[in-house]
């Protein structure tokens, strides 16, 4: 099982706060120093949940400045909110700054908001989304793209700088969507997920479609893909202590994402508006997510608890668990707790 650090914070403190980019940078050093796989940072706006990251190539860039090892991820581009070209460019200077450890999860957007910056992509996001995740890949091999000039004239042009990687590792990232997962495999991209929405019984499912659609895509020895799960983690020495020291931090989080998950219909069938529900619900419904992240969905407790639940998801098919440190405890403490988790990764290698 591989490890790697993924980040999502919530950036809620006070507007002169310093040191925001603290955890994602240390981290990143001890990261890279360990052993471990990869650090992945996503692209968020308009919202302090996430808020830290609205552009993941400049934190790639900034990983890449104090890292010489450590794979640097996104996790991920929202793709249709930009055009192909500028996410080639980008991450190819990331690709060259890094000596070529590149690799982009691409995502198809999942709130109405963030779509300010393209609103035309919004209603066929998901369309968008495959067909830059295969111009970009093109692009990323040095082959021309049709664009319309400002004159109004095609053009054919292609990316520079020049990547390091002759090919990009790519992922799709899914939400829960069993099509999504087949849709990967087609496209011979990983997938990366997480266990909001969805339980470990259902993702098992998915992931067996996931490996079908692949192996059918890559034919006989082109091998059966890559799956990464996305689990919140904090790990200590005592049970007791670890779980009082992450309830509040956690709940905070889970009740700051409650309002974009409710408002966009992502937790559900329908769009429920976070506003008209009863606090005492709302508090049920925290209450709930933090029991279920911290007994079986996240790497929560101590290490021989966490090294049972990463057995559990290496049967089910999981390839690389990125663990999601960044959710509310302080800079110090995460970082103290790193050592625990690099005993856990030398434990499931």
């Amino acid at each position: 099982m591989d490890f790697s650090l993924f980040y999502f914070g919530d950036d809620g403190r006070d507007p002169a706060a310093r040191g925001r980019y603290d955890l994602v940078l240390q981290g990143a050093r001890f990261a890279d120093e360990r052993g471990f796989t990869a650090v992945w940072t996503p692209e968020r706006h308009f919202h302090p949940f996430g808020g830290l990251y609205p552009n993941p190539a400049v934190t790639g860039a900034a990983v890449a400045a104090v890292t010489s090892r450590v794979a640097i991820r996104a996790g991920s581009v929202v793709a249709p909110l930009h055009h192909p070209l500028r996410i080639a460019e980008e991450w190819s200077v990331v690709d060259n700054l890094s000596g070529g450890r590149v690799g982009l999860a691409f995502a198809s957007g999942w709130h109405a908001v963030d779509f300010a910056l393209r609103p035309e992509s919004y209603a066929d996001r998901r369309k968008v989304m495959t067909d830059t995740v295969e111009d970009v890949r093109r692009l990323w091999r040095g082959e021309e793209l049709t664009v319309t000039d400002g004159a109004g004239s095609e053009q054919r042009v292609r990316a520079y700088p020049p990547p390091v990687q002759r090919e990009l590792p790519v992922w799709i990232t899914s939400a829960g969507g069993v099509e999504t997962f087949r849709a990967a495999g087609d496209r011979r991209a990983g997938v990366l997920t997480h266990l909001l929405g969805q339980d470990l019984d259902e993702l098992a499912g998915k992931i067996r479609e996931y490996r079908r659609a692949y192996a059918a895509s890559a034919g006989p020895g082109g091998g059966d893909g890559h799956v990464v799960l996305m689990v919140h983690t904090f790990l200590g020495a005592d049970e007791d202590e670890v779980r009082q020291l992450v309830r509040d931090p956690l709940k905070a989080y889970l009740r700051s994402s409650l309002g974009l998950l409710l408002g966009s219909g992502t937790a559900g069938a329908r769009r429920v508006d976070p506003a008209k529900l009863k606090e005492k619900d709302v508090d049920f419904l925290v209450a709930r997510a933090f029991d279920r992240y911290y007994d079986d969905g996240g790497l929560l407790g101590t290490v021989p608890k966490a090294a049972r639940v990463v057995e559990r998801l290496a049967g089910l098919g999981v390839d690389e668990v990125a663990c999601l440190i960044d959710f509310g405890l302080p800079v110090k403490t995460v970082l103290d707790g790193l050592g625990h988790l690099d005993e856990l990764r030398k434990r499931c290698a």
